[in-house]
């Protein structure tokens, strides 16, 4: 979690945490008459656009959904496409060759069973989290191998399994502490997704009980700096009662 103060803008305040579902890099390449798993490369530099946007709009955390558990079933070639371009992004992002993230104060983790890629990805996650540990001012969490559902599986293991061995009290659990053993303890103010889809497919299903939605038609590579303006307009123009 980054600690600074979020500025304020407009009526309500700018979100605090975004997540954004990005969807629609094959259709956008299908469009140019490539091979679907072509339109990755625009969706990658598309998130590269991202990063600069959140830091200039003062977005303190973004929680993006890059990989699913469904995504280890698309064809060979795809899958190892991207896991090539996942090893190409994260290497430019390491060396700086990009921007320097540590001048900018953002922060990198991924969230999800992260042990399932190959090990040459794997350590080029860790390298990049504990090249930006000490960051603070904003956070970048990549929803990677993530599912919703496998996210509470997996915390209720970890639960069952402290219980078990007489360190935690059953009934202690509340919701404030299941969180805790969830990937992502943080909870979205605003969800966008692209690609003109309207289902949450099983993005944070914990972590959202209370976020706005927005859905555009735009894939992702198509997103814009305008559409995000328009997504946070939107979010602070809602009068959000939390039940109240």
């Amino acid at each position: 979690m980054v600690e600074e103060e979020i500025p304020k803008s407009g009526a309500n305040r700018v979100p605090r945490h975004i997540g954004i579902i990005l969807d629609g890099n094959r259709r956008f390449a299908k469009k140019l008459m490539l091979k679907p798993w072509m339109g990755h490369e625009w969706g990658a530099k598309k998130v590269e656009q991202l990063l600069n946007w959140i830091t200039e709009l003062g977005i303190r955390e973004v929680t993006l959904y890059s990989f699913s558990m469904q995504n280890f079933d698309r064809p060979k070639e795809e899958f190892e496409f991207l896991m090539q371009l996942f090893k190409k992004e994260f290497s430019t992002i390491i060396n700086e060759q990009l921007f320097n993230i540590n001048a900018k104060g953002i922060r990198m983790s991924f969230i999800g069973r992260i042990n399932l890629f190959p090990r040459y990805v794997q350590d080029l996650m860790l390298e990049l989290m504990e090249k930006t540990k000490s960051n603070n001012k904003f956070l970048v969490n990549f929803a990677m191998a993530y599912g919703g559902r496998e996210e509470v599986i997996d915390a209720v293991q970890k639960i069952g399994e402290q219980i078990k061995r007489g360190k935690l009290d059953v009934t202690t659990i509340n919701e404030q502490s299941f969180g805790k053993y969830l990937y992502l303890n943080s909870d979205p103010d605003l969800i966008i997704r692209t690609g003109g889809e309207h289902r949450t497919s099983n993005f944070l299903i914990w972590q959202s009980w209370y976020a706005e939605w927005v859905f555009l038609d735009k894939t992702w590579p198509e997103f814009e700096k305008e559409d995000l303006l328009c997504a946070v307009k939107e979010y602070e123009e809602r009068e959000r009662r939390l039940g109240k």
